[in-house]
């Protein structure tokens, strides 16, 4: 029988969260907090963590950074429950080298699933197929998924720093580097035959961007260019095709995301085409409060061009489709900030 220590401060919560993995065929070990989490660990040996973020004695980050410095615990699966639901949060988790990160409230099979999961992966994952060589020479653990392979630009790739305005890359040039973006925006555009930007996305911290294809020299096939002060990492494409052909659930993962992008470029030109200028407008504000991590009461700072280029539209008629929302009382215009006042009546435009 598998052990499953559980690491929570809430006794209502740790109590039914402890009796669902009972339930479930696990041997349970509960600590109520960090501290008493990492006597536990040492002690036992547990086969799986769970733990949650904040928590008095230690927080979840000390006890994951704790466990992971000892020989003896460092390679025990750890999943982190948390309320913590910010992108910044999700991915410090990650970089300390947890296996999974759940937001509460979460459902049963979620939890479950999460566990079963990594509890497979670790029976499966033998230390004679988890490693492999870099480009660089450099002895790398198997990278499982995604957030294994950001870690990796993170610990590895090229550093890049870019202005308010500055041209990352060029359609037709040649599609050398993959990037993240660790800080700022980026967008990718297009210019038509009559020279007007189309932008067909854009990307945020923790974003890939930049691949077209991995196992030929396809250029880059649109320009990116930072949005505001920007902060990347790249990793070259023959880097990331050789991590692909040894990875292969990282492969599917990139497949996944890929198809993504194809579904949303797809679901943009439908909207371009069928939908009215009021709700191309409307839905072009809310995309990019929402690319951008604004609140509703937080106003959006962005050009008239920019946006007009996104919802596909010529900016003179943005702009007077903007003041008919500022005179309804939608939005409120100051400058080139947008505050959104009436979500609904936004949400609802035809």
């Amino acid at each position: 029988m598998k052990t499953i220590l559980l690491i929570e401060d809430d006794p209502v919560l740790r109590e039914n969260t402890a009796e669902l993995i009972e339930l479930s065929g696990y041997h349970t070990i509960t600590a109520s907090n960090g501290k008493i989490g990492v006597e536990q660990a040492l002690k036992t040996h547990p086969d799986l963590i769970v733990c949650d973020i904040m928590m008095p004695e230690m927080d979840g980050y000390t006890v994951i950074e704790t466990l992971s410095k000892n020989p003896s615990t460092k390679g025990i699966p750890f999943i982190f429950l948390s309320a913590k639901t910010e992108r910044q949060d999700i991915r410090k988790g990650m970089n300390l080298g947890a296996d999974d990160y759940i937001t509460k409230p979460f459902t049963e099979d979620e939890l479950l699933s999460a566990i079963e999961s990594r509890l497979a992966k670790i029976a499966i994952i033998s230390e004679g197929s988890s490693r492999f060589i870099s480009s660089n020479g450099k002895e790398e653990s198997k990278l499982r998924d995604l957030n294994d392979l950001k870690n990796f630009f993170d610990d590895n790739g090229e550093e890049f720093k870019f202005k308010k305005g500055d041209i990352i890359f060029e359609e037709g040039q040649n599609s050398n580097y993959i990037y993240l973006i660790r800080s700022g925006t980026v967008k990718a555009h297009s210019l038509d035959e009559h020279g007007k930007e189309l932008i067909t996305s854009i990307y945020r911290e923790d974003d890939l961007f930049g691949y077209t294809t991995f196992n030929s020299n396809m250029p880059y096939q649109n320009f990116a260019t930072a949005l505001d002060d920007s902060e990347l990492v790249g990793i070259t494409r023959n880097e990331l095709t050789k991590i692909l052909n040894d990875n292969h659930d990282v492969a599917m993962d990139m497949l996944d995301l890929l198809s993504a992008d194809l579904s949303g470029a797809r679901a943009q030109l439908l909207e371009m085409a069928y939908s009215s200028v009021n709700k191309k407008t409307a839905a072009t504000i809310l995309k990019f409060a929402e690319k951008l991590n604004k609140k509703t009461s937080e106003a959006i700072k962005i050009s008239r061009n920019d946006l007009a280029s996104v919802a596909g539209i010529a900016t003179e008629t943005l702009i007077r489709t903007l003041s008919g929302f500022k005179k309804d009382g939608i939005i409120e215009i100051e400058g080139r900030n947008i505050k959104i006042l009436d979500l609904e009546r936004l949400q609802s435009i035809e």
